[in-house]
C-alpha cells in the first residue's frame, strides 16, 4: 500500500513543467480527476499525448498547461469541436500550441513500440496518405526482406502516463475492464505512472478481457471515486452525455470558459468537490 497516495501529492511529485504527459482513455475511464489536478497545480509547457484528446485536453490547453499536442483525433465526442484547442491553434490563446498529428494506428503502434523497448514501429497505414508531408515523425522505410516501402514512426515514451481504472488491490496491482483502449501500452511505455481508481479491493474478480497492470508498472495509486466523469467507468457509473453537450457553449467563449474553470476547478480542492459544485449549479438551474 506504499504506492497509495493523495492525487495532489502524486501530481506534485511526478508531473513536472516541460514533461511529456499521456492521459489515456478511449471514451471510457478517462482520467478527468488527474487532469483537473494538473490544472490546479498550474503545470506549464507540457507536451500532451493522447489518441483522442477531448474535454480534459480542451481544459488543459485553455488553461495554458500545454505547449504541444501529439494526437490522432481531437473533438467533443458526439457534439463537435474543441473550442479551446481551436483557439490555441488559430489565435495562439492563451499561448501557441504546436501539434503533431498521427492516425489511431500510428499512435497505437508508437505506444506498443515504447512498451516493448523498441526505437520505432513499422506499419503500412501511412503509405499513400498526406500525413507524412506534414508530420516529421513519419518516415519511409524499406523492408529488408521484401523491398516493400513501409512507414516508420518513433516509439512513444512519455515522462508520465496517467490512467483511470476501476480497482487496485492491496498489493498495488491495477484492474481495468470494458473498453480499455491503449491504457496498458501507455502505462508500460512511460517513465512514471499514476493510476486513479474507483476503489481498493482485497482481491480481483476474474473478468473476460480484463487487464491487470502489475504493481511493478505503477508508481502511484490515488483513489478518486467517479474520477473519470463525465466519461464512464464500466460497472460503476454511466457516461454523462448532458455534460458533453453543455461543454460546447462553455468552451466557445474565453471569458465564460475562464469563469467556469475558476468556479468548478480552481475554486475547489478535490474532484469530489468539483462534482458537488457542478451538481449544485445544475440543481439551482
Amino acid at each position: 500500500m506504499e504506492k497509495v497516495m493523495n492525487l495532489r501529492e502524486a501530481v506534485a511529485e511526478m508531473v513536472r513543467d516541460g514533461d511529456s504527459v499521456a492521459l489515456e482513455g478511449f471514451t471510457h475511464l478517462i482520467p478527468s480527476a488527474a487532469a483537473h489536478e494538473i490544472i490546479r497545480q498550474e503545470k506549464k509547457d507540457l507536451t500532451l499525448i493522447r489518441m483522442t484528446p477531448d474535454l480534459i485536453y480542451d481544459g488543459l490547453i485553455g488553461m495554458g498547461c500545454a505547449g504541444k499536442l501529439v494526437f490522432s483525433w481531437g473533438g467533443n465526442p458526439g457534439v463537435g469541436s474543441l473550442h479551446r484547442f481551436r483557439d490555441a491553434i488559430e489565435n495562439g490563446w492563451p499561448n501557441p500550441l504546436e501539434i503533431e498529428e498521427h492516425s489511431h494506428a500510428g499512435m497505437a503502434n508508437r505506444y506498443a513500440a515504447g512498451a516493448s523497448n523498441l526505437p520505432f514501429a513499422v506499419l503500412r497505414g501511412y503509405v499513400g496518405t498526406d500525413l507524412p508531408k506534414v508530420t516529421s515523425t513519419i518516415k519511409p522505410i524499406t523492408c529488408p526482406f521484401t523491398g516493400e516501402e513501409l512507414m516508420a514512426v518513433p516509439a512513444l515514451n512519455p515522462d508520465v502516463a496517467i490512467i483511470h481504472a476501476q480497482q487496485a488491490d492491496r498489493r498495488g496491482n491495477v484492474a481495468l475492464w470494458g473498453i480499455t483502449g491503449i491504457q496498458k501500452e501507455a502505462a508500460l511505455s512511460a517513465r512514471r505512472v499514476i493510476v486513479t481508481v474507483e476503489e481498493i479491493v482485497d482481491e480481483f474478480v476474474p473478468r473476460p478481457f480484463g487487464i491487470v497492470l502489475p504493481s511493478v508498472a505503477v508508481d502511484a495509486i490515488a483513489v478518486e471515486s467517479r474520477g473519470s466523469h463525465p466519461s464512464y467507468a464500466d460497472g460503476y457509473y454511466d457516461r454523462d452525455n448532458a455534460f458533453y453537450a453543455a461543454w460546447d457553449p462553455i468552451a466557445r467563449d474565453r471569458e465564460k470558459f475562464r469563469r467556469w474553470m475558476e468556479r468548478h476547478v480552481l475554486g475547489v480542492e478535490t474532484f469530489t468537490e468539483h462534482l458537488r459544485s457542478i451538481e449544485r449549479e445544475e440543481a439551482l438551474r
